[in-house]
């Protein structure tokens, strides 16, 4: 029974879903999304908010582009960071509160990244 288990296993999708899962295991990273869901944001601006070096945020931005969360778009001599899918992260981010108070931990990000701002939302402030 067991080796029919195994040979059910896609070892590819099971990396792919640890790389999600690790992007999202590091509060760095966690941080940078929840401003991120608020709007766009430039590095400098990240490092205002999360109070790291510029190296740093810069590192953590790379991983969170490989790993499809965040969006970025080149404007001059900055680029300006977003997330990719917000609406995904947001349902994701639910279902993760919903898995902790199920399992007897009351925890919530931010408003942001439990409702981030779209590109359409974004145009609206201009």
């Amino acid at each position: 029974m067991i080796r029919e288990v195994r040979s059910e296993l896609d070892d590819a999708s099971t990396q792919h879903y640890a790389h999600l899962f690790d992007a999202l295991s590091d509060p760095t990273r966690l941080d940078v999304l929840q401003h991120l869901a608020s709007g766009e944001h430039r590095v400098r601006d990240l490092v205002a908010h999360v109070g790291l070096a510029q190296s740093t945020v810069s590192k953590h931005l790379r991983f969170l582009l490989e790993c499809g969360l965040v969006h970025a778009c080149p404007e001059g001599r900055s680029t300006w960071y977003s997330l990719s899918q917000p609406a995904a992260l947001s349902r994701l981010v639910g279902a993760a509160e919903a898995l902790l108070e199920a399992t007897g931990t009351r925890a919530a990000l931010c408003s942001h990244l439990q409702r981030p701002l779209t590109a359409a939302d974004s145009s609206l402030e201009l």
